[in-house]
């Protein structure tokens, strides 16, 4: 067979697929589950259709924002419309989530205390309670991780890594919170009893086991204000700076790295749109570069040739993927391939971190090694032999 063949779409998909899943992806979206979608493991199976339910409780109704008139000014709090991202600025997100925080501690603390003195809970009055009160925070929290992920700068970077603790925080009082422990415990036991067998039922039951396992793991066994707890949660918070540092050395390796490409028989056979986005991305990289501002101005106002070139060839995925399926090059080919695969990786970075002239980008592969022993010392605080 021609071992210079292009990568087949199908071929090219599993690729991804399997890098999405690799150890290294695995450890990062693990320890970002806190912060980067609050209701995921918590208690978002909440979202149980009880159309028999009142409509002051029901998931279907609104949900819970934040003052109106503090709402029209901010679109993180506009979160009952899809998000406005043309809108969005990095100066947003502290007000937003200083306002987000505040009710929703608020709210939860009443909440808490009407469960500790109610006899008898239903589960209207738990779930879907919580899944309202919990949406402003995840509904903004998860368009500033997105931002962050495919719009990263300094200024959002600096706002994220100051906000995420006080997002681990909030998290963390839902999944330790004793009162909806038990109040969950009561509606598991009436939902236990009843002899109904039908479909929202079983679901309900569900959502209950879910949660409740999910709040065992957040550590709602372990003693107010131990040694134990308080370790617990540092260990929380340890992972959400290890995994945004996880994320921003990522991102840096993947912005640093460029592969110039001048031949035209290397991009021959290619989509005009894949060689215009490389040419593109050539002018920019060469007015980043430039230090005199006139010849900068000049830059800018340059037109780019597509099919002429000079191109250069990034480490985003609308780049990585033309690449992969239409560069007729096996060897070029093989560096984005390589170049992709080890990012922020002991192939690119030093003990130290300093930048190698193959790739910088500092090295994550310590920070996999602390997670791991992270999340063994965990295990241990929950009565487990390991996190598996």
């Amino acid at each position: 067979k021609d071992l210079n063949m292009k990568i087949s779409a199908t071929t090219l998909a599993f690729t991804l697929i399997a890098a999405r899943n690799s150890p290294i992806r695995a450890f990062s979206n693990a320890v970002t589950l806190n912060t980067r979608s609050v209701t995921n493991r918590l208690l978002s199976p909440s979202t149980v259709n009880t159309s028999s339910s009142s409509s002051s409780t029901s998931t279907t109704c609104n949900m819970s924002t934040v003052s109106d008139s503090t709402s029209t000014s901010n679109p993180l709090l506009e979160s009952n419309d899809l998000p406005k991202f043309t809108k969005i600025e990095p100066s947003q997100l502290t007000p937003a989530m200083t306002s987000i925080l505040e009710k929703l501690e608020a709210d939860f603390a009443s909440m808490e205390s009407t469960l500790a003195e109610a006899k008898e809970v239903e589960y209207e009055e738990v779930l879907p309670v919580v899944e309202k009160m919990q949406h402003p925070l995840g509904y903004a929290w998860g368009i500033a991780s997105h931002l962050n992920g495919v719009k990263n700068g300094d200024e959002l970077r600096a706002a994220y890594e100051e906000n995420q603790p006080k997002i681990v925080q909030a998290t963390m009082k839902f999944s330790q919170s004793k009162p909806m422990y038990d109040a969950l415990l009561k509606v598991q036991k009436t939902l236990e009893e009843s002899e109904d067998d039908d479909f929202v039922l079983a679901q309900k039951k569900r959502a209950i086991e879910n949660s409740l396992r999910g709040m065992t793991l957040g550590g709602v066994g372990l003693e107010e204000g131990s040694p134990e707890q308080i370790r617990f949660k540092e260990i929380k918070m340890r992972f959400a700076e290890l995994s945004t540092a996880f994320s921003n050395n990522v991102l840096d390796a993947t912005k640093a790295w460029g592969l110039e490409v001048t031949d035209v028989a290397d991009v021959e056979g290619v989509p005009e749109s894949a060689k215009a986005m490389w040419a593109q991305a050539h002018l920019q990289n060469l007015v980043k570069e430039c230090k005199d501002e006139e010849e900068k101005k000049k830059l800018e106002e340059q037109k780019v040739d597509g099919s002429a070139g000079p191109w250069r060839l990034t480490l985003d995925g609308p780049s990585y993927v033309s690449a992969m399926q239409h560069i007729p090059n096996r060897d070029l080919r093989q560096k984005v391939y390589l170049g992709y695969l080890q990012r922020a990786s002991e192939f690119t970075a030093g003990d130290e971190g300093e930048e190698k002239k193959d790739g910088p980008g500092k090295n994550n592969v310590p920070i996999i090694d602390e997670i791991l022993k992270l999340r063994k010392e965990m295990s241990g605080l929950l009565g487990f032999n390991n996190f598996a």
